[in-house]
């Protein structure tokens, strides 16, 4: 899926278990070769990838754009030709919108055609209740998620009529929060949270719930124009705090990083260390997310301290936090995610990162401006979704 959760389906892989963003490719650290133990391990990775390196002249990012775009569908959406789940196009047009809206005009232009059919696309799928996602009512295509991407993309283009549009879709996000209005106190788990959308889930049972999700939602309602100091923000602080490693009473009995659920240990990737789950990277990244999307600074002692964490443990794709045999496959299955997660999070915060993620970017490219990850444990292994986590990778480095 394009969230940071685990793909169910499983299939044979022929790259097997390789590390093409191993941490190897550690690009500051000095005598260390890309992508492996010596320089077997890169000829490698260019025969497993075999036409995919790009040795284009064009620009990574206006290659990747180009891509993109030449996907879009006549009906204005990116369908998945990987999953069936998305096939629809509903969550994955605002996702891959969202991206190509960031790219600057001086790299790629923006085609407005393209632009205007993405847009109906949306409008003609978002129902009566402001929802995205649920043309099929049998089969969701995640439409909290795609919801949120919608706002936030809609906010980005600003094309005619965009205020409009999104009124519906922020009023749905806002019930979809577990709260007090469908029965959720603050001392409850998802207490502030977002899950996977499309129907109220009142207690005990929230469903999916995770950092992933919530952090989109509160980038989409602040791109929208509401305030740091809206209710809904308050109470998401709640379960954002709820899943970081931190307390600031006691900042040296904890690392400072995020894990992502705190209704689902199973779904927290890094496993349990004693009686806490792991901290591990893109996790922490959408932590800070999170929390700048609500009005935090630096200055957070939360933000700070995660921030430290991923300052400390960033290599390069390789996703950081994940130790033992048993998750050895995690590392490079987020990869793409962490690329962009990774990049947003120093952005936000003013901190000029190394090259290494803009630089296995560059290596690792195809020669028709896609990526795709060897990995499938989150759906990485569709271009559209390898691709779209790239552009955001790079506009932020």
């Amino acid at each position: 899926m394009l969230l940071e959760r685990r793909n169910t389906r499983t299939r044979s892989n022929e790259f097997g278990n390789r590390l093409p963003y191993g941490r190897g490719s550690v690009t500051h650290v000095k005598n260390r070769l890309p992508y492996g133990r010596g320089s077997v391990a890169v000829v490698v990775l260019g025969i497993l990838l075999g036409s995919g390196c790009s040795r284009r002249p064009q620009q990574p990012l206006a290659s990747a754009a180009d891509y993109l775009w030449s996907h879009q569908s006549p009906d204005g959406d990116w369908p998945s030709r990987t999953y069936g789940l998305m096939r629809s196009g509903q969550s994955l047009t605002p996702f891959v919108l969202d991206a190509l809206l960031q790219v600057p005009s001086n790299v790629y232009r923006l085609p407005s055609d393209k632009l205007e059919r993405a847009i109906r696309f949306i409008r003609a799928n978002t129902n009566a209740d402001g929802v995205l996602g649920m043309m099929d009512p049998s089969l969701p295509d995640y439409p909290n998620y795609a919801t949120a991407l919608a706002v936030s993309a809609l906010c980005r283009a600003k094309r005619a009529g965009w205020e409009k549009d999104i009124r519906p879709m922020v009023a749905y996000l806002r019930r979809m929060q577990f709260s007090e209005q469908n029965g959720w106190k603050p001392a409850d788990a998802p207490y502030g949270a977002w899950g996977m959308g499309g129907m109220e889930h009142p207690p005990p049972n929230p469903g999916h719930v995770d950092l992933s999700m919530t952090r989109y939602v509160l980038q989409a309602l602040r791109a929208a124009g509401v305030a740091s100091d809206d209710p809904a923000f308050a109470r998401a602080r709640i379960f954002i705090e709820h899943c970081q490693n931190y307390d600031p009473e006691h900042p040296k009995d904890a690392d400072g990083g995020f894990f992502f659920s705190t209704t689902e240990s199973d779904t927290n990737k890094a496993g349990q260390d004693g009686q806490h789950f792991r901290s591990y990277g893109t996790t922490t990244a959408d932590g800070i997310l999170a929390l700048v999307a609500i009005g935090g600074t630096l200055q957070d002692r939360r933000i700070r301290a995660a921030h430290n964490w991923l300052i400390s443990h960033h290599r390069d794709m390789a996703v950081p936090g994940f130790v033992g045999p048993a998750y050895q496959r995690w590392p490079q299955g987020l990869a793409f995610y962490y690329g962009a997660a990774a990049t947003e999070a120093f952005h936000a915060l003013g901190n000029l990162m190394d090259t290494s993620v803009a630089n296995a970017l560059k290596r690792t490219q195809r020669r028709d401006g896609s990526w795709v990850n060897p990995e499938n444990l989150v759906k990485e292994d569709d271009p559209l979704i390898a691709t779209a986590f790239a552009v955001r990778a790079l506009v932020n480095q």
